[in-house]
């Protein structure tokens, strides 16, 4: 086995790094200390409810009722204000009861909750309480550090799932975690819509361009000063450099890419954050500003709550701030509600978690350490913001159409080759039935093939597809690209990361489950066959491309050089659930 195939190579790193562990005192959230409380000039905070524990996320429905969620008590409350007085009337009434209830979204007046593992649905009846819970999703990934679950429904009529990193900064087992996931509203498809990403709770679309912005957790451990918290520009396919490069592209010290990637090459394939704030604040919930209550330059801007650090001295966040953005575009980031530290920052009586405009256009944050939900509303007299537009889809739509609705590799002009070669595997015969451990019903692991050689051949690539499923047609299941020349079969059970050791120097490219290498069949339920396509591709040279490329940058670059291709089909169909699933 090559050196470079398992991690935390020595490679002369030697880093000193001085750091704090600093938690302020918590206190009740006393009258005389929410008068202390500072909002800008015009802006009154006050309570909206109190004594709801362990108050995290919070979301508001069209007819103006409020839901949060309680994770330690594991589950939802519905709160009301239908006097309009801007407090919570009676007492809350509990909708819900999900052990690790947490991440909540609306739409169509349905109410969905992500817990670590599931995400359920429910109708919102005409009081404000809820039908039967269903589960749509059962197995997102294990959790860890980061068990926090939130979602959103884009205004792709998508629902994203954020799932934060199971550690500080480690190489995760699991795609999954580390990302932001895209599901169909049945949660019965999803993929991995951006990695790299350690813990991003607060996400949301500008509702000028409708594109995805999100302030994502920076690493703890690394000195007062570092890691900045970063907001980045979600893209589909993008990584965000987690966890071997943060901020612009400083390097971490600690960790070894897989596969024998340098972190050089990880940050050449790495999206720099945006904007920076102050480290180990800890960014949660994140809004555009919806609502037409506050002054008109508040228009465009986003909020966030801060829930405050632990491994800073002086203490870093306890605070919501606010996203100014121009022409669409992030500016700065600046406190605008401050007050919950106090005594110097040596103690606390709230810790800002959930964030939500209400029905009134005022804003409501939910602390979940005196279990309070604050309600900060514009009391002064400049002119408002005029009606607000909800998001513009098209950028969304436009990234999941990309490589959607095109022909096979094998049928492109890129792939244009005057000789054949023959595909076969000892698993499944041409047109044959593909076994079922090779499914991601069940082991997902790659199938043994081989190929004839071809002379004049320097590498080889696969690229497998599925033609017959629905909304991504075809599925890119599988590319890899720079097989050696020598080299005419593969075991199987290869690697599924960017870069393989044996054989060495292959790189697996991005396949449509947003994760890197083979990507087994998975057919709904019920389907008839699918038909996945192993093509084979010969080279006349290797290809100096990432290895977060998709299939579409692949072909571009291997246009002109094939000069043999051939395929092998096999059939898989599942006709009943799993017990994986």
């Amino acid at each position: 086995m090559s050196p470079q195939a398992s991690a935390q190579q020595g490679d002369g790193t030697e880093v000193q790094i001085t750091t704090n562990v600093f938690k302020p005192n918590k206190l009740p959230a006393t009258s005389d200390r929410i008068s202390q409380l500072k909002v800008p000039e015009g802006f009154s905070v006050e309570p909206f409810a109190q004594g709801l524990g362990n108050s995290r996320i919070i979301a508001v429905s069209d007819q103006g009722f409020v839901y949060v969620s309680r994770r330690e008590e594991g589950d939802v409350l519905l709160l009301k204000d239908e006097d309009g007085d801007g407090k919570a009337d009676k007492a809350p009434m509990q909708v819900v009861s999900r052990a690790q209830a947490h991440g909540l979204a609306i739409k169509d007046n349905k109410l969905y909750l992500v817990t670590v593992k599931e995400v359920f649905v429910a109708d919102i009846k005409q009081d404000g309480t809820l039908g039967p819970l269903e589960m749509i999703i059962g197995d997102l990934p294990d959790s860890g550090q980061h068990p926090n679950r939130v979602m959103a429904f884009g205004p792709d009529g998508m629902l994203y799932i954020s799932v934060g990193s199971t550690c500080n900064a480690c190489n995760e087992s699991n795609a999954e975690n580390a990302t932001v996931l895209r599901a169909t509203p049945d949660g019965k498809s999803r993929t991995i819509f951006a990695s790299g990403l350690r813990n991003t709770i607060g996400f949301d679309w500008n509702r000028q361009t409708g594109e995805l912005w999100g302030l994502d957790h920076g690493i703890d451990l690394l000195g007062d000063e570092v890691q900045l918290e970063e907001l980045n520009k979600l893209e589909q396919g993008k990584q965000y450099g987690w966890p071997h490069v943060y901020g612009k592209g400083d390097i971490y010290p600690q960790s070894t890419p897989v596969g024998g990637l340098t972190k050089q090459q990880w940050r050449d394939q790495s999206v720099p954050m945006v904007l920076g704030y102050t480290a180990h604040a800890a960014p949660m919930q994140m809004n555009f500003y919806s609502g037409t209550s506050f002054p008109a330059e508040y228009a465009g801007d986003a909020f966030a709550t801060m829930r405050g650090s632990w491994n800073r001295n002086p203490a870093s966040g306890y605070e919501i701030v606010r996203i100014r953005f121009e022409n669409g575009q992030p500016k700065s980031i600046e406190p605008f509600l401050t007050g919950f530290l106090t005594d110097g920052g040596k103690t606390h009586f709230a810790r800002p978690v959930g964030l939500a405009v209400a029905k009134d256009g005022s804003l409501l944050m939910a602390d979940d350490t005196n279990g309070v939900i604050y309600r900060v509303a514009y009391t002064g007299t400049a002119q408002k913001v005029t009606e607000q537009k909800a998001a513009p889809a098209g950028v969304m739509e436009a990234q999941a159409a990309r490589g959607v609705g095109v022909p096979l590799a094998k049928d492109r002009p890129e792939t244009d080759a005057k000789r054949a070669l023959n595909v076969s595997s000892s698993d499944f015969a041409t047109n044959g039935a593909i076994p079922m451990k090779q499914s991601e019903y069940a082991d997902g692991v790659s199938p043994a093939l081989r190929w004839n050689a071809v002379p004049g051949a320097v590498s080889y690539a696969i690229v497998m597809e599925d033609p017959d499923s629905k909304p991504i047609k075809p599925f890119v299941h599988w590319v890899a690209w720079n097989i050696p020349g020598t080299v005419t079969s593969l075991p199987e059970g290869l690697q599924e990361q960017l870069r393989l050791v044996e054989p060495e120097g292959v790189l697996q490219g991005r396949n449509s489950s947003g994760t890197h290498g083979y990507f087994g069949p998975k057919p709904p339920v019920g389907d008839p066959a699918h038909h996945y396509h192993f093509q084979i591709l010969a080279l006349d040279q290797m290809l100096d491309i990432p290895p977060t490329s998709d299939r579409d940058a692949f072909l571009a670059a291997a246009s002109g050089h094939v000069i043999a291709k051939g395929e092998l089909v096999g059939l898989y169909q599942q006709k009943i659930e799993s017990p994986k699933q």
